[in-house]
C-alpha cells in the first residue's frame, strides 16, 4: 500500500455496521448477520486471490486508546500513518478494541479465521477526524468473516464475548491443559543461563517441589554447542553429554520428585556452525530479524515441516517429556509476502506438530510465548507465556493480562520470576504478586534464596493455589489497558481478590459476597476501599512472609475505608452475614 494516509485511499461508500461503527469494501462485496449474545458477523466474500481491503470507522468521541494483541507500549491513539502491524498464526492477531476514558468500548472486533497473513492500518485520519481500521487482506477459498461485540463497559467485557464466539468457530478444539499446567513453573533460564548441568538442575527441581511447583522447563543450554548466547550453533539439537550423560534418566530422576519435564528448543532456527547447516541451508535462506546468528527455515518447505516435526517427536519420545518450550515461531514472520501465506504454511505445520505429540504423549505440554498468541494458537499451545521481561514486574504484569484477554484455552503464564537476591522480602514477593491472574513461573536460584525470601514465596505461593479459582478462572476486570492495569479485580462464586498495583481507590461490593481479599503491591502500608454496601466483617492482615499483623471484627459499612496492609502485604475480609 503506497499511501501514507487511510484518507489518501479510493473512495468506497460506507454502511453502518454496529453502534456508531461504519464499514467500507474494497474488492468483494460484504453481508452482515446478527449473532447470539448481541454481536454481529461481517462475512465478505471475493474471488480466491483477490486483493480485499475492509475500512471500519468510527467517531472519535472521547477515545483513549486501541488494544490489539501485539500493541506492546503502544496502546494510545496513533495516527493512522503510524499505525501497521501485519499479523498472521505466529503475530497477533486480527483483533481490536478502541475503547473511551470511561473504559467503555466504541469498537470490539476479532477476525474469525487468524492464520492467514493480514496487514492492519489503524489510527486517528487526521483528514476525517475519526479512529479507522483498515485490513488488507487476500481472499481465500470461503467467507472472511470479523465479528462484531457491541459498546460494552470495559475492554475485557467485549473480550470476553468475542472470545466466547471464537472457541466456537475454532477449526480445531484448544489443546486439552493438564493440571500440571496450571501450578507453579521453575524454569532454569534466569536461574543458570546456558550453565545447566544434571546434578545442579536436579537439586533445584527438589526445592522447587517443596514449594509447590508442579513442572520444569529446561531452558537453553542442553544443546552440544549451546553455550554462548547467539544462535550461530543451532541446528543439531544434540544433547550436551558432558552436562546431561544420560538425559533420560536425568527427566526420569525429576520427575520422580513429582515435576512434569519440559525442554526449551527453537526447531525453526539454523546456524552456520552446525553440523546439519551444509545439508540444510538452503532450506534457510533468510537471516533471523530475531535472533543473532541464525538462519530461519522456511515453514513453506514440506521437508522443513517433516524435519520439525521429527525433531520435536523424537525429543520427547527418546527422552521421555511431558512436553516441549518451542520458541521463536514468531521467527517464520520473516517469510510473510513472500509468495505462499505463512499463516497458512505455519497451520500446516502445526497441525502435523500436534498429531505427532499426542500420539506420543497424550496430556501433552507445549508453552508458547508472546507474540504467538493470537486465538488461532489456541489449538497448538497450551501454556501461554508472556515474552521475556526479566524483573520487570509492571511488563510482567501488563503482558499476562494482554494474553489472558485473548485466551481461548490453556493457561497464561508469566515471564520467569527473578528478583534482586539483596533486595527485602517485599520487593522480592512483588514479583510474585505482579503475575497474580496468571500461573508463576520461578527463576531463581532456590538453593540460594534467603530465608525471608523463601518464606515470602512459600507464603504467596501458597497462597496463590488457594485464590487460584478465583485468579485464573473467574471474571478477571483489569481495567483500561492504557493505564497499564493499576488495579486488577476478580469475582468467583461470592469471593472478590483485589489486587492493587498503584496507589488507587480500590471498589469493593458486599453484595452476593463471602470473601474479599486485597494484595497490596505497593510501597506504601495503607489501602483504601470505596465500600458499596454494610456488613460485619473479621478482618485479617499479613505481611509478605505471612506473618499475621492484625485480626479484629467489625462493622465495614458504605463510603471510603483506609485500612493498614503492609506492603506485599494481604488484607482478608470474611463477611460475618
Amino acid at each position: 500500500m503506497s499511501a501514507v494516509t487511510t484518507a489518501e485511499r479510493p473512495a468506497a461508500p460506507e454502511a453502518p455496521l454496529i453502534d456508531d461503527v461504519t464499514v467500507a469494501l474494497l474488492g468483494g462485496r460484504f453481508a452482515v448477520r446478527d449473532l447470539p449474545g448481541g454481536l454481529i458477523a461481517l462475512d465478505v466474500t471475493a474471488p480466491k486471490g483477490t486483493a480485499v481491503e475492509i475500512r471500519l470507522a468510527v467517531p472519535l468521541r472521547d477515545a483513549v486508546g486501541f488494544w490489539h494483541p501485539a500493541c506492546g507500549w503502544e496502546r494510545t491513539l496513533l495516527a493512522d500513518w503510524a499505525g501497521r502491524i501485519r499479523t498472521s498464526l505466529v503475530n497477533g492477531a486480527p483483533v481490536g478494541c478502541l475503547y473511551e476514558t470511561s473504559g467503555a468500548t466504541m469498537l470490539a472486533f476479532a477476525a474469525q479465521d487468524p492464520v492467514i497473513e493480514t496487514e492492519l492500518v489503524f489510527g486517528i485520519s487526521e483528514a476525517t477526524k475519526r479512529f479507522v481500521v483498515h485490513l488488507h487482506l487476500v481472499a481465500g477459498d470461503g467467507p472472511y468473516t470479523l465479528a462484531f461485540a457491541p459498546r460494552a463497559t470495559s475492554v475485557a467485557t467485549a473480550l470476553r464475548s468475542l472470545r466466547g464466539r471464537l472457541a466456537e468457530t475454532a477449526a480445531l478444539p484448544p489443546l486439552p491443559t493438564p493440571a500440571a499446567g496450571r501450578v507453579p513453573v521453575y524454569s532454569t533460564w534466569y536461574a543458570f543461563g546456558q550453565d545447566v548441568r544434571a546434578d545442579a538442575v536436579e537439586a533445584e527441581a527438589a526445592h522447587a517441589a517443596d514449594l509447590g511447583c508442579g513442572t520444569l522447563i529446561l531452558d537453553d543450554g542442553w544443546v552440544a554447542g549451546g553455550n554462548k548466547r547467539g544462535y550461530a550453533w543451532a541446528g543439531d539439537w544434540a544433547v550436551d553429554t558432558a552436562k546431561f550423560p544420560d538425559l533420560a534418566g536425568h527427566v526420569r530422576r525429576v520427575k520422580e520428585l513429582g515435576l512434569a519435564y519440559l525442554v526449551w528448543v527453537a526447531p525453526l532456527l539454523l546456524g552456520p556452525d552446525s553440523a546439519a547447516w551444509e545439508r540444510m541451508r538452503d532450506l534457510a535462506p533468510l537471516p533471523s530479524r530475531m535472533t543473532p546468528g541464525a538462519y530461519v527455515l522456511d515453514p513453506r518447505r514440506p521437508e522443513v515441516r517433516a524435519h520439525i516435526v521429527a525433531l520435536c517427536a523424537g525429543l520427547v519420545a527418546d527422552h521421555g517429556l511431558d512436553g516441549l518450550k518451542i520458541d521463536f515461531l514468531d521467527d517464520a514472520q520473516i517469510y510473510a509476502g513472500e509468495g505462499e501465506d505463512i499463516g497458512l504454511a505455519m497451520s500446516v505445520l502445526l497441525d502435523e506438530l500436534r498429531a505427532a505429540l499426542q500420539a506420543i504423549r497424550p496430556g501433552i505440554m507445549i508453552e508458547l510465548r508472546q507474540p504467538y498468541l493470537g486465538h488461532g494458537m489456541a489449538a497448538y499451545g497450551n501454556l501461554l507465556r508472556a515474552s521475556d521481561c526479566p524483573a520487570d514486574a509492571v511488563a510482567n504484569r501488563v503482558k499476562t493480562l494482554d494474553a489472558g484477554l485473548l485466551a481461548l484455552g490453556g493457561a497464561v503464564h508469566s515471564d520467569m520470576l527473578m528478583w534482586d537476591p539483596d533486595g527485602s522480602p517485599e520487593s522480592a514477593a512483588r514479583q510474585l504478586l505482579s503475575v497474580l491472574t496468571s500461573v508463576p513461573q520461578l527463576s531463581s536460584r532456590l538453593d540460594r534464596v534467603r530465608d525471608d525470601h523463601r518464606a515470602a514465596l512459600a507464603f504467596w505461593l501458597r497462597t496463590w493455589i488457594r485464590l487460584r479459582p478465583v485468579l485464573l478462572d473467574g471474571e478477571v476486570e483489569p481495567g483500561r489497558p492504557d493505564e497499564l492495569y493499576p488495579i486488577v479485580r476478580a469475582r468467583a462464586d461470592g469471593h472478590q481478590v483485589v489486587v492493587l498495583h498503584a496507589e488507587r481507590i480500590a471498589p469493593v461490593d458486599l453484595a452476593r459476597t463471602r470473601l474479599v481479599e486485597v494484595v497490596n503491591v505497593t510501597s506504601t502500608p495503607r489501602v483504601t476501599l470505596d465500600v458499596t454496601g454494610s456488613s460485619d466483617v473479621e478482618e485479617t492482615v499479613r505481611d509478605a512472609t505471612g506473618a499475621l499483623k492484625g485480626n479484629r471484627r467489625f462493622t465495614l459499612g458504605p463510603g471510603l475505608h483506609s485500612l493498614t496492609v503492609p506492603p506485599s502485604g494481604l488484607l482478608s475480609l470474611r463477611l460475618l452475614h
